[in-house]
């Protein structure tokens, strides 16, 4: 894997942590050894607007985004953001998806109905999907902010490239002493789940 570029693609709302999410998987392959390269785009991300972030690691990347068609593995944060996305992946790419419905504006003034059938219609094109309830996970480690944390541990199980140590380590590194215990713990559970 060290000749080819691998692109990620997460997606989600603002406040779900996508860009944190992001920054570690970025850290973490670059202790693997990697270049890496990240571009994000959060512009309505404090009105709960769609936040997307894309990871491109490998021996050596010259783009940080990812073309359509081009995606290894796409980490939906929220149901409905995978379906905007599911475009950029290649054939045969990975979805990771977190269970969680944040409704958008026009489903709340009751223009529109929330596909009640997000899931099915990615495993309808895709025939590696992993559903996630991380939101649940992030509760039973101690810290339902750890929702971005549950989503790599998922993650991690399908990046062979970093060990759960290079994981655990930028992990620790990025959260105060407080805060580690319970996203080491909330890492586990979504590796677990995956």
């Amino acid at each position: 894997m060290k000749d080819s570029v691998t692109s990620l693609l997460l997606a989600g709302v603002g406040g779900q942590g996508v860009l944190l999410a992001s920054d570690i998987i970025c850290k973490v392959m670059m202790k693997a050894g990697f270049d890496v390269k990240k571009s994000e785009v959060h512009g309505m991300a404090q009105r709960g607007g769609c936040v997307t972030s894309h990871v491109r690691y490998g021996r050596k990347v010259y783009s940080p985004i990812a073309k359509e068609g081009d995606v290894n593995v796409l980490i939906s944060f929220e149901k409905l953001e995978t379906l905007r996305y599911l475009n950029f992946l290649k054939a045969g790419g990975r979805v990771i998806i977190n269970e969680e419905e944040i409704l958008p504006p026009s489903v709340n003034l009751g223009e529109t109905a929330y596909p009640a059938d997000a899931v099915d219609i990615v495993r309808h094109q895709f025939k590696d999907v992993l559903v996630v309830n991380a939101l649940d996970l992030a509760r039973k480690a101690g810290n339902i902010r750890a929702v971005s944390i549950v989503m790599l541990g998922a993650l991690s199980k399908y990046l062979p490239e970093a060990s759960p140590d290079d994981w655990k380590s930028v992990i620790g590194e990025e959260f105060s002493e407080k805060l580690v215990p319970a996203n080491l713990k909330a890492f586990d559970l979504g590796r677990e789940t995956a």
